[in-house]
């Protein structure tokens, strides 16, 4: 590895070495710290060893914030033999990942501690998934692109079944993991369709074979049918939508804000990286699917989420919907001013439900969780 390479992904290998050596300190924390009197314990053996864990997971991400704030202003630069790329505009999503990592955690403090989840492995499981999305924002490559993409998905679906002895917590991370592998399984086929259309794997060398009119057209066209059946399933977007109100109740709030927040800026970088940057030549196949997977969105999302009580399955369609907006800014690629607002459009999105679930948990008590309009 050159030091070239190096810097590019700096804060991903601190992000990574951080987290590793958070879960092995993990080991050491025992779910419940037997208090024995006059006996001096080791730091990981006392309540005070998950704050530890939980302290230095804070400093990791206050780091990377301002790390990846601080490269903002870098030229764009491809770095390790062209699977990692690094630009403003992958630094910006990276930093707004991971500050919404970041107010995730302080959130869901008090709201796991008062359920006996507040565990080193909620911590470390949300960094791995942290690091995956930095790797999809930054992916220049298509197996760098799936790579991250499961390295996300993996400690999601950990984090959905954290709370085992709940019946809806173990049937939403079943669903979740179920339908995800489904989703990875149409992105994969859908890649491998392209690969084997272009011979490469690298996103700028598939562009220029894409551009080319000699290209075989139907085997792309499938292949970009499965590629944004994927992503759509990614997205939550209707008709893939069906597991995003499941995982949403039956997850803990917590949880659910680790899925609903964050992983939604990876996705849309996902989209944009693979879209717009790679299959533009192809923009007349896509756009139609994109637009009726847009209105249908819109639709379903707000009209469903009118006739709903449970405040997490209320935001769950209302997400749905909200990518729909997402989604109509995809289609206006030409237009510098209508990609840029679709970015802010998420980002916005992404503090809004921070705010949203922040105030759930707030709002529950030790035994009782805030889910319901009537306990508001």
């Amino acid at each position: 590895m050159q030091a070239f390479d190096l810097y590019a992904v700096l804060p991903e290998l601190v992000l990574l070495v951080v987290a590793c050596l958070l879960l092995v300190a993990s080991v050491y924390v025992p779910e419940r710290q037997p208090a024995t009197p006059g006996v001096e314990q080791d730091i990981f053996h006392t309540p005070r060893g998950v704050g530890f864990v939980y302290f230095f997971s804070i400093i990791l991400l206050v780091y990377l914030v301002f790390a990846f704030l601080g490269r903002i202003g870098d030229v764009s630069v491809v770095a390790m033999n062209g699977l990692f790329q690094s630009d403003p505009i992958s630094n910006l999503l990276k930093a707004c990942s991971c500050g919404a990592v970041l107010v995730s955690l302080v959130y869901s403090k008090q709201y796991l501690s008062d359920r006996a989840l507040f565990r080193p492995d909620f911590i470390v499981l949300a960094l791995l998934a942290l690091l995956g999305q930095c790797i999809l924002i930054s992916g220049a490559n298509l197996l760098t692109l799936y790579l991250g993409l499961e390295l996300m998905a993996l400690p999601t679906y950990a984090l959905v079944a954290m709370r085992h002895s709940s019946e809806k917590s173990v049937e939403a991370a079943i669903k979740y993991f179920i339908l995800g592998a489904l989703a990875s399984g149409f992105l994969l086929y859908g890649m491998s369709m392209l690969y084997g259309v272009t011979g490469s794997l690298d996103l700028i060398e598939i562009f220029r074979t894409v551009a080319d009119p000699r290209i075989n057209h139907l085997v792309m066209a499938f292949g970009l049918v499965f590629i944004v059946s994927g992503l759509a399933f990614k997205l939550g977007v209707v008709p893939f939508h069906m597991w995003v109100p499941d995982v949403y109740q039956g997850a803990p709030t917590a949880v659910t804000l680790m899925i609903a927040a964050a992983p939604k800026i990876a996705a849309f970088a996902l989209l944009f990286r693979l879209l717009v940057n790679t299959l533009l030549p192809l923009m007349g196949d896509w756009q139609p699917m994109l637009v009726l997977l847009a209105v249908l969105s819109l639709v379903v999302g707000n009209v469903t989420a009118i006739a709903q009580t449970n405040m997490k399955r209320m935001l769950a369609y209302s997400a749905i919907a909200q990518m729909g907006f997402v989604l109509l800014g995809m289609l206006s690629v030409f237009d510098d001013h209508a990609f840029g607002a679709s970015m802010f459009y998420a980002i916005t999105y992404v503090l809004t439900t921070l705010g949203s679930f922040g105030l759930l948990m707030m709002l529950s008590r030790k035994g009782h969780d805030c889910e319901t309009i009537d306990d508001l």
